[in-house]
């Protein structure tokens, strides 16, 4: 299914959560890979909650991978809870994959409770661009909760950019833009024109924020062949996110831990099947002093 259809550019122009002022991080002065590690061994120290709204596909994954990482998973849909466990929580997932009028309603109350308590919100964009409800559902979202970072395939990002994408069902075939567009010139195209972070995740992580883009090189091509992989990494950045204010230095040490558990993981497994077990107990097993040899993260100003 090609698209051409935009989210109206009322949506866009949001402030990207303000982390100017705050003290320095505990994690600068090192390499991008010692970054990561600090990171993951943050999560693991501080525990941080994490409230998902998420789609049913991949619900109790995503909530696994969540403890695997260290941090603790939430997942309350109900509109009458749903503000209230944001309010309790360190980070919130806001993903559309299954969308429907009340977790839609569950999604904004939860990013408007999560925006007056000042912790970040990661929303998954699934889908994107493939229906006229999926469209209203990211534009509800973008226009009423300020969200700190969006996590997507190329097509979603694209999308959401109002870039000429091709998405089947909830699957990435193609985004182009003119003669063609790469995904590394996507995230920070998007990133300006959303006015916040933008991760955009395939074969090569790209995140960015209109300024600095991180390049991660980890990962293996199994991830791509279990429904979820994707979903689990905004959860994962998510975690991350609660304990580094910087949006992009989170998210690009979030997605290299994914990648390096997912590259042991495929080691060691037969197929898509073992691949999704053996996937959660390398990232629990994963100790910040291996993740320091493995992460491959670059950046380019």
């Amino acid at each position: 299914m090609e698209t051409s259809r935009q989210i109206p550019e009322q949506v866009v122009g949001q402030a990207p959560r303000e982390i100017a002022g705050q003290a320095p991080m505990e994690t600068a002065g090192r390499t991008p890979a010692e970054r990561a590690a600090s990171l993951l061994e943050r999560v693991r120290r501080a525990k941080p909650l994490v409230h998902h709204i998420t789609n049913v596909v991949v619900a109790n994954l995503t909530a696994n991978a969540t403890l695997a990482a260290g941090a603790l998973p939430v997942m309350a849909h109900a509109i009458e809870e749903a503000a209230d466990m944001a309010g309790a929580a360190d980070a919130l997932v806001l993903n559309m994959g299954t969308p429907t009028t009340a977790t839609v309603e569950a999604m904004v109350a939860a990013g408007r409770a999560a925006n007056a308590k000042g912790i970040p919100v990661v929303f998954d964009p699934v889908g994107a661009g493939a229906t006229p409800f999926r469209d209203r559902t990211a534009a509800t979202i973008l226009r009423q909760v300020n969200v700190t970072l969006v996590r997507g395939n190329s097509a979603e990002i694209a999308f959401l950019a109002g870039i000429r994408a091709e998405i089947r069902g909830v699957e990435a075939t193609a985004a182009t833009v003119g003669q063609g567009l790469a995904p590394a010139e996507l995230a920070p195209l998007a990133a300006a024109r959303l006015q916040t972070v933008v991760a955009v995740t395939g074969p090569r992580d790209y995140v960015g924020d209109g300024r600095r883009l991180a390049v991660v090189d980890n990962g293996h091509p199994m991830m791509a062949r279990i429904t979820g992989s994707g979903c689990t990494a905004t959860a994962i950045v998510a975690a991350f996110c609660a304990v580094e204010p910087d949006a992009v230095v989170a998210a690009a040490s979030a997605l290299a831990y994914l990648g390096a558990a997912g590259e042991l993981a495929a080691a060691a497994s037969r197929g898509p099947g073992s691949f999704q077990v053996n996937w959660l107990d390398e990232l629990a097993n994963l100790t910040p002093a291996k993740l320091a040899e493995l992460a491959a993260i670059s950046w380019k100003e």
